[in-house]
């Protein structure tokens, strides 16, 4: 769980930067890049997600990890095509709150998974 976790907040970090990178309008040749490590970073949420609810975290969050991840680059693909002009900056913010929901989701997750991995470490056992 503690690799994906670094490969998660890796492929996140990465994301970030690669986005504010595009965002400057400078470094559009970088969109390809940030597309393929986004849906490596959805991968790995989902990786994490699924080991999460495995060692006890609630299934909830794990299914909110998959809609994320299904979300997250359905908008990212579409959205050039989104309020074009001026009003284009409210996409780009959406999609960067949506990127830092998911990294969130991430740390939200392990963290469950840890607790609930204590939790049942420190449980007496039944005879």
């Amino acid at each position: 769980m503690k690799s994906a976790q670094m490969l998660v907040r890796a492929a996140g970090a990465v994301m970030l930067l690669l986005g504010a990178a595009i965002w400057t309008g400078q470094y559009q040749g970088l969109i390809p890049v940030h597309m393929l490590v986004g849906f490596v970073f959805v991968l790995l949420l989902w990786w994490v997600a699924y080991l999460a609810v495995r060692a006890g975290a609630p299934r909830a969050m794990g299914m909110a990890a998959v809609i994320l991840g299904l979300v997250l680059p359905a908008f990212g693909l579409t959205q050039q095509q989104i309020l074009v002009g001026d009003a284009h900056l409210v996409v780009q913010l959406v999609h960067l709150a949506l990127g830092l929901a998911a990294i969130g989701l991430a740390e939200a997750l392990a963290g469950s998974a840890r607790r609930a991995s204590a939790g049942r470490a420190g449980a007496p056992r039944r005879a």
